[in-house]
């Protein structure tokens, strides 16, 4: 009895608090969605140091991009069945070690193959991050207040992606922008190693790799598609061979998922109200809100003539409103629902897209960038929170990485997909006007994107109140 006694006392002095467990998943996180955006205003540094062409260029947001949508799934589903913990770190080591290999990469080639690197080990990484969260707090209040911390961390990554790159090039080089990873992953690296907790669901079963190289060459060269769409169009060969090839190989991936004994995405999982209507409502969002912080950088650059450092600054009230908006939405949750907060939360972000579709050529900053950015981004950090909540929610422990992988899958590939359609448009608009080329050209264009993004917006909240369950016990 004594001894028994003195163990459980030893377990409970080396269980890490639960704010740890928060605060671990939180990094590695917000490491994951930094990246996505923090590149972008090192891209001309990165031209002329390593002479890239253009196409190349574009290839160091893409590798990121497509790596980490495509083997998402994968790392979610990879989590379940050979410990969360080993995946949070094997994902962080390889980010950590490629982002150290892209910050001295000396060609081209080793920055892009580098940049898919950080992207697979970002997707191993991501849905860890929530798994190991929602398994460190009890479902509830305290759950939704752990994913409206995750979520704001998330929105302040992306957000915080101009600002920190920004000074990062102006203050010390390029090569920063990849090399301020290292010792804070090699930090997150040592605190998960000794103080997060092993967890899996697996059963035993071996992991589906019919499935996983199905679905990862699927989605992989389905985003490759959609990157071409910005630069040849949506009827060139360039695009429609990849759109084409990945739709295919997708289908093939439904077939040996309803044949296999034991499968990657079990596709019983989408009979679940809950994940699959939050699932399609986060690709909605993602896709409209996603194209928010690439049109405004642009916008305040190529039409307002602001520095990327300045551009990035004059958006930190817009990040301040997601993690806001993040953060109060358990507390809205428990009057609204996660059904009317989603649906509210989109609708103040429809509503800051709309004010921002009336910018104008000689716009001021706080009613062409400041209070519709801050409209946009409180919507979706009100929304984001509640999505997350009723997909987790509908999940079997046994899924749980899977699902946190299709929620990153959703928000990811919407983006991906959002971004691509958007650009076309708003080039078309811009190319169609007189004087193409110049700031009321490009004005039209990003009006147009806007206008676009608030129509998707509206049929996301229409979605969401007919089919999203109003509680997130539901399944």
């Amino acid at each position: 009895m004594l001894e028994a006694a003195d163990a459980t006392r030893a377990s409970r002095r080396t269980a890490p608090p639960t704010w740890l467990v928060v605060a671990l998943a939180c990094a590695g996180q917000f490491l994951v969605v930094l990246d996505v955006s923090v590149v972008n205003v090192a891209l001309p540094s990165m031209r002329a140091d390593l002479g890239l062409s253009a196409q190349g260029l574009q290839w160091v947001v893409n590798a990121y991009a497509i790596a980490f949508a495509g083997f998402m799934l994968l790392g979610g589903r990879a989590g379940d069945l050979y410990g969360r913990k080993r995946m949070f770190l094997v994902g962080l080591g390889l980010f950590t070690l490629a982002s150290l290999a892209g910050g001295l990469a000396q060609e081209g080639w080793q920055l892009l193959a580098a940049r898919a690197v950080q992207g697979l080990g970002a997707a191993v990484l991501a849905p860890s991050t929530l798994t190991i969260l929602t398994a460190a707090v009890p479902e509830g209040a305290p759950r939704a207040r752990a994913i409206g911390t995750w979520t704001a961390v998330a929105g302040g990554g992306g957000a915080a992606g101009g600002v920190v790159g920004g000074v990062l090039v102006d203050v010390l080089s390029w090569r920063w922008v990849l090399l301020i990873n290292v010792p804070v992953g090699a930090a997150v690296l040592a605190a998960a190693l000794l103080w997060l907790a092993e967890s899996r669901n697996g059963d035993g079963r071996r992991l589906d790799l019919p499935g996983a190289v199905l679905v990862t060459a699927g989605l992989a060269i389905l985003a490759f598609g959609i990157s071409q769409t910005e630069a040849e169009g949506w009827t060139a060969t360039a695009t429609v061979v990849p759109l084409l090839v990945g739709l295919a190989l997708i289908g093939v991936f439904l077939v040996v998922e309803a044949r296999t004994a034991a499968p990657l995405m079990p596709l019983g999982l989408f009979r679940r109200r809950a994940v699959s209507s939050a699932n399609v409502a986060m690709f909605l969002c993602g896709s409209a809100m996603f194209c928010m912080w690439f049109f405004m950088t642009l916008y305040a650059q190529n039409v307002l003539g602001y520095t990327p450092l300045e551009a990035g600054l004059a958006l930190v009230p817009s990040s301040l409103a997601v993690v806001f908006g993040s953060k109060v939405a358990p507390r809205f949750m428990r009057v609204l629902g996660a059904r009317g907060l989603a649906a509210a939360g989109t609708a103040v972000a429809v509503a800051g897209f709309a004010w921002q579709s009336t910018m104008t050529v000689h716009g001021t900053y706080l009613t062409s960038i400041m209070f519709p950015g801050i409209l946009m981004m409180l919507g979706a950090g009100l929304a984001s929170t509640p999505l997350a909540a009723l997909a987790t929610s509908g999940a079997a422990p046994g899924e749980a990485g899977l699902v946190s992988g299709l929620v990153n899958t959703s928000r990811t590939m919407g983006g991906s997909l959002g971004l691509a359609v958007m650009s076309t448009i708003a080039s078309a608009r811009t190319a169609g006007s007189a004087g193409s080329g110049t700031p009321q050209a490009l004005t039209e264009g990003y009006a147009l994107a806007f206008r676009v993004g608030a129509g998707v917006l509206v049929g996301g909240v229409l979605l969401m109140m007919v089919w999203l369950p109003r509680e997130t016990s539901s399944s």
